[in-house]
């Protein structure tokens, strides 16, 4: 076991009255603390959802959202209403598992073309695919799907899996994968489980990435379930055992540690492994205990200004928001707080529309699950 007490010395975070748990994906939320928030500054934009799993502010400034049962959902931020709904046919929910990120193409406007990303059933295999669909707005319809990768390892657990798609001239998609409860897979450079995978938006295999014929940009990950770019720097969240739940800088060709490091290099055997295997150490990570870290956001906006240039956290088994103010550089935390604790149960994901409104899911399942906004519309 590794003590946690630099980390809450260096964040001024106080993780002491959490409770350590085995799995990320168990254990009621302490709903002690009260809100930091004043409650009139928040609503429920929708309720009745199952499981929620992606929300992205579209480009058509409507909030796009995944149920990890197959639903893909376009709602209308301003009174809860779905205004275009369709079920993905072959999603193959099983325990963590199901339809999972959502991102849409640079050109969306235009192509309506968007990507998700899903566990099915394969000839008998539980697997895992980044499927591409075309949104037509006149007809309110979505199809022509089109395989981006597949052959990704899948489970009932461990499965990731977030996508992001880089604003840069020639964009990259990014997609996070966990290790598929195959802690085997995460270190071996020819499975795609445990990764980081950079591609091309047409699926084909960049020419900079770090090996030639691979989509491999970086190895040994648990299971990262938030991802963001901001700054030109990526950063995702990555669940730890019972142990270290990280923050990451994501850069080509490293190493993550998993399963042979937990959190920092600070153990005799850790450090020999990060010095022979170019392990990238986490920015940020929990100590000697798991809060279950979830979608990970960037906010910038003057709506909220003491949140300008903060990555915004959301968790599952500690049911808060964390606030992360970076520095200017953005390679460290310089401070934390922490947000309504325990007031709507486990947190998922976060999306931030470009007013600065900050929208959170939850994930509790029995079709009682929300959509919720932090600062009221305009």
């Amino acid at each position: 076991m590794k003590s946690g007490i630099r980390y809450i010395i260096s964040l001024a975070l106080v993780f002491l009255t959490i409770a350590s748990c085995n799995k990320e994906e168990s254990t009621e939320p302490d709903p002690s603390p009260e809100p930091q928030w004043p409650t009139d500054d928040t609503r429920v934009v929708k309720s009745g959802l199952n499981f929620p799993w992606e929300i992205l502010w579209g480009k058509d400034n409507h909030i796009w959202m995944t149920e990890r049962e197959g639903k893909v959902s376009k709602i209308d931020p301003l009174n809860g209403n779905t205004v275009f709904s369709f079920t993905i046919p072959d999603v193959a929910p099983q325990g963590e598992g199901g339809l999972l990120g959502m991102v849409h193409h640079p050109d969306f406007l235009t192509n309506g073309q968007f990507f998700v990303v899903y566990n099915y059933d394969r000839n008998g295999t539980y697997t895992e695919k980044v499927v591409r669909y075309t949104y037509n707005s006149a007809g309110n319809t979505a199809g022509s799907p089109q395989t981006i990768i597949d052959n990704i390892p899948a489970a009932g657990i461990h499965n990731g899996s977030r996508l992001l798609i880089t604003s840069e001239t020639n964009p990259k998609l990014f997609i996070t994968t966990g290790d598929a409860n195959d802690i085997r897979l995460v270190q071996d450079r020819n499975t795609l489980a445990g990764k980081t995978l950079r591609l091309n938006l047409d699926g084909t295999i960049p020419t900079d990435n770090p090996t030639a014929g691979s989509p491999v940009w970086t190895i040994g990950h648990r299971n990262p379930q938030g991802m963001v770019l901001a700054n030109n720097t990526l950063y995702t969240s990555e669940h730890g055992s019972n142990i270290e739940d990280e923050i990451n800088i994501i850069e080509a060709n490293r190493n993550y540690g998993w399963s042979n490091v937990n959190g920092p290099c600070n153990e005799p055997d850790e450090i020999t492994f990060c010095n022979q295997n170019n392990v990238k150490e986490p920015l940020w990570s929990t100590g000697n205990l798991t809060i279950a870290v979830s979608g990970l956001d960037y906010y910038n906006a003057n709506m909220i200004p003491q949140w300008k240039n903060s990555l915004l956290l959301a968790t599952l088994k500690d049911a808060t928001l964390y606030q992360f103010q970076l520095s200017s550089n953005g390679q460290s935390i310089v401070s934390g707080k922490q947000y309504f604790r325990g007031n709507w149960g486990r947190l998922r994901d976060i999306c931030v529309s470009p007013a600065g409104r900050v929208y959170i899911c939850t994930s509790n399942g029995g079709n009682n699950d929300r959509l919720i906004e932090i600062q009221k519309p305009e």
